[in-house]
């Protein structure tokens, strides 16, 4: 998969690619939130997905990286946890919901996947 080629750059993978269209979706479904603690934890959660990813390929040893892949796995739960909240307080749309759900299991399946490959 993506950590065949020794040179490629954490902006080269298509979970980071992905991981920050989470994080870009995150962002505009709260932008106009005032619960300004639930706002920042959720984006920080989603933060956290793309530059694990990154922090952990910058590394340059496989474990490291299979370690920061899990916590950026880890960090996709946190923003599905949040989402199920956010709904039960009518702070985003239905649609809004299911996609930051739907992308964030996209993002998790490919950790998953990358992960195996290592």
């Amino acid at each position: 998969m993506e950590s065949d080629n020794k040179n490629q750059t954490f902006e080269d993978l298509q979970v980071w690619q992905e991981a920050k269209e989470l994080t870009k979706i995150v962002y505009d479904s709260f932008s106009d939130n005032n619960d300004f603690g639930f706002k920042n934890q959720i984006e920080k959660a989603a933060i956290s997905v793309m530059n694990n990813i990154a922090e952990g390929l910058e590394r340059e040893s496989q474990d490291e990286l299979k370690r920061f892949l899990y916590i950026a796995k880890g960090s996709c739960g946190e923003v599905r946890s949040m989402v199920i909240l956010a709904k039960e307080l009518d702070y985003i749309s239905k649609d809004r919901v299911s996609e930051i759900q739907d992308q964030s299991v996209k993002v998790s399946k490919m950790l998953s996947q990358f992960i195996k490959k290592l």
